[in-house]
C-alpha cells in the first residue's frame, strides 16, 4: 500500500456497493470513506472492509464531503489524491493510470466520461474545454498533487460540484493529464437530481467557478 496516496470516496446511502469499492482499492493507498450522513450501514460497511471513515452525522452534500477527506489526506501527509464515487460508477482500476500519472509530474489527472447525460454538464465541459483544455469537468474520479489543495487552503468555498481546486489548479498553470473512462451504470439516483435543478446547480457552478478563476488568464498547460 502508498502511504503517499489517499484515495477519497463521498459517500451517501451506497451500502450496496462500498463494500466491494474499498476491499478493490485497499491495497492502493490510504482509503478515506466519508460518509455523509447516511441512514443505511454504508459507513460500517466501509470500515469493516479496510478504509479510514469519516462520519457526518447530517448530511452536508458532495462538495463538503469531499473537504473533509482533502483536510484528513493533507494530516496524513500523503502527496497525491485520487477522488471517486462510491455507486460504482469509476473503473477503481484506472487509479493505477492516475497514479502513475501524478507519478511522473501531473499535477490534475482528470477522468473523462464516455457520455455526458446532461445539458448543463455538456455546457460546462464546452466552456472548461474553451478555457482551460479540460473536456469533462463534472466527472467525480480525479487526480490531484495535494500541494494544489495547501495551496489554496480548501477544497471548495462555494459549492462548485467538485471543480474548484481543479480550475484553481488551472489557472495556476498546473500540469493536466486527461485519462478516458468507461463508466459503468449508477445503481442508484444520480447525485445532482434530476432535470431543470440539477442542470442549474451545474451551470452556477460554471458561471462562479470560471469567473472567479480568471477566465481570461493564460498560462495553463496541458495534454
Amino acid at each position: 500500500m502508498r502511504d503517499d496516496l489517499a484515495i477519497i470516496i463521498p459517500a451517501l446511502n451506497e451500502a450496496a456497493t462500498i463494500g466491494g469499492i474499498v476491499a478493490s482499492l485497499r491495497d492502493s493507498g490510504r482509503v478515506i470513506v466519508v460518509d455523509d450522513g447516511s441512514t443505511d450501514n454504508t459507513g460500517r460497511i466501509a470500515s469493516d472492509s479496510g478504509a479510514l471513515v469519516i462520519t457526518h452525522e447530517v448530511n452536508r452534500g458532495y462538495d463538503a464531503a469531499l473537504d473533509s477527506g482533502f483536510a484528513r489526506a493533507s494530516e496524513l501527509d500523503c502527496v497525491y489524491a485520487v477522488t471517486l464515487d462510491a455507486d460504482g460508477q469509476h473503473p477503481e482500476a484506472k487509479i493505477a493510470e492516475f497514479v502513475s500519472a501524478l507519478d511522473q509530474g501531473a499535477d490534475l489527472v482528470l477522468g473523462i466520461r464516455d457520455q455526458l447525460q446532461r445539458f448543463g454538464e455538456s455546457a460546462f465541459a464546452f466552456a472548461a474545454r474553451l478555457r482551460f483544455g479540460i473536456r469533462d469537468p463534472l466527472c467525480g474520479m480525479k487526480g490531484y498533487r495535494l500541494d494544489l489543495y495547501r495551496s489554496l487552503g480548501h477544497f471548495d468555498s462555494y459549492s462548485s460540484i467538485g471543480t474548484e481546486l481543479m480550475l484553481y489548479g488551472a489557472a495556476k498553470g498546473a500540469r493536466i493529464v486527461q485519462v478516458a473512462l468507461e463508466t459503468r451504470e449508477r445503481a442508484d439516483a444520480p447525485r445532482f437530481g434530476r432535470a431543470f435543478r440539477a442542470n442549474m446547480r451545474i451551470l452556477r457552478a460554471m458561471t462562479v467557478g470560471l469567473k472567479h478563476y480568471g477566465i481570461f488568464a493564460h498560462g495553463q498547460s496541458r495534454r
